[in-house]
């Protein structure tokens, strides 16, 4: 069934919020076709200016803009302040990359006159958000592609199109034309569509794994169109000993469950070593049950809030009781404890007895605990997986740490640190069904553009010194 409106509610109320009207992708396509040469053949310091303007739209309306997010993704609201200060951050940090990734290069070479390297925009792109975080990560894309000088049509999740909305809004407010940035409404037909779309020349997504699978078949046979596809993990974080076992609980903590455990790098498994498991869960079990969960507006401040929706919540009980069925052991019981509401307490379950552990992306606020009895059947137990995004090790000593490094597969590796809050001076991204080899945060830069090489001289200069008949 074809819809021709979206309706947004705020998951801790179940309150409409939100409600407009299903974009047109075709038209949205072609204005930003007609949008782009100028865009393209702005100086690059004219880009520049305008996107720190955007920052500074942002910095003027922040409260604004972390209330809103607050209320449609349900994350208390000094998460959605942080949120807001990394779409202001992303600027700044994408003007340095942009210098430093895709810069201008030029080698003299004397009579052969001079070798160079530039970058040129793809054209139109295609940004497709997430819900979780639904301004910072798709911001992550736009303002590296404008900065290049592509055009961006940006379609937000459909259960977050509020925030986009406000998201493109301060764009336009900074000065950038609408039809360079426009926002595109709609559902997964909607999505399909401006993928597929022949004015798209590029397609920058963050979201599940089945969809970024979806975009990767259905251009398959489309090489012209660059691809950027970050798809989340079943990330491990493995614990050694350490006479800091408060540290290390409140570091697992916020690996699992900061924003609900709604994040691609939240841990999803606990590997421990069986030595360390009863005195990290003397530790550990308590902590998880002092944390807060109630409304982004709550006071006192909640650690987390509800998932997304009704929907998420409930297949997340049903994850969680899945797994004590097949042999887990709950040792902190996930609850729901509103039926009518998406709020679900944090659960940690033993699943080491389990004969066969489901590698997916369990995305809410459920960590699963795998007991092992050494340092090479934790490393082991941590690549047991398709994915490769996310993974840490809390404990041991720099050797154990260069030895986790060089044979743990993911894309970011930390050590004493929580597997998620990467920094976005980094390049992010994984390996596996993680995403497709196209890192984003820093390196961002290097799909938004590509390399054109150039060999220039002022003038003509040419001999043919063989293979020429005498002349006559």
């Amino acid at each position: 069934m074809t819809i021709t409106q979206l309706v947004s509610h705020e998951p801790a109320t179940g309150k409409e919020l939100w409600h407009g009207s299903v974009s047109d992708i075709d038209a949205c396509a072609r204005r930003a076709r007609r949008a782009w040469p100028k865009w393209a053949a702005m100086p690059l310091t004219d880009r520049i200016e305008k996107l720190r303007r955007f920052a500074n739209q942002v910095r003027d309306d922040a409260e604004k803009f972390a209330r809103l997010i607050a209320k449609e993704t349900g994350k208390p609201l000094w998460e959605a302040r942080t949120e807001v200060d990394a779409v202001i951050g992303k600027v700044e940090i994408s003007v340095t990359a942009y210098a430093e990734r895709t810069g201008k290069k030029k080698l003299d070479s004397a009579a052969q006159g001079t070798a160079a390297v530039r970058h040129k925009p793809h054209g139109v792109m295609a940004v497709l958000g997430p819900y979780n975080f639904p301004a910072h990560l798709p911001n992550g894309h736009i303002v590296p592609a404008l900065i290049a000088g592509n055009c961006v049509i940006f379609k937000p999740s459909e259960k977050t199109p509020a925030v986009g909305e406000f998201l493109v809004a301060c764009y336009h407010k900074a000065g950038i034309p609408e039809d360079v940035v426009q926002l595109a409404l709609g559902e997964v037909e909607e999505g399909k569509a401006l993928v597929a779309h022949r004015e798209v020349d590029g397609v920058l997504f963050t979201g599940s794994v089945q969809a970024g699978i979806a975009i990767n078949r259905a251009l398959a046979k489309n090489p012209g169109k660059i691809v950027a596809l970050e798809m989340g993990g079943n990330n491990p974080l493995v614990m050694l000993h350490t006479p800091r076992m408060d540290d290390a609980s409140a570091l697992i903590v916020q690996s699992a469950f900061t924003t609900a455990g709604q994040r691609c790098t939240a841990a999803r498994r606990l590997i421990v070593l069986e030595s360390v498991f009863e005195p990290l869960m003397e530790v550990l079990l308590p902590t998880v049950r002092r944390l807060l969960v109630d409304e982004p507006f709550a006071d006192p401040a909640p650690f987390m809030g509800p998932v997304i929706d009704n929907t998420s919540a409930q297949r997340l009980a049903e994850s969680f009781l899945y797994l004590m069925t097949e042999g887990g052991k709950p040792l902190e019981h996930l609850r729901r404890p509103d039926e009518s509401k998406p709020f679900l307490t944090p659960g940690v379950i033993d699943v080491t007895e389990m004969k066969s552990r489901p590698d997916v992306e369990l995305f809410g606020p459920l960590l699963q605990v795998i007991r092992v009895p050494d340092f090479d059947a934790a490393i082991k137990e941590a690549n047991n997986t398709r994915f490769g995004l996310s993974a840490s090790l809390i404990g041991g000593d720099a050797q154990d740490y260069n030895r986790f490094w060089a044979n743990t597969r993911a894309g970011i590796i930390n050590w004493n640190r929580p597997t998620n809050g990467a920094s976005s001076a980094a390049p992010f991204g994984g390996i596996g069904l993680s995403g497709n080899h196209r890192p984003a945060a820093y390196y961002a830069a290097d799909y938004c553009a590509y390399p054109v090489a150039s060999t220039e001289i002022d003038e003509p200069r040419a001999t043919l010194g063989i293979g020429l008949s005498e002349a006559e």
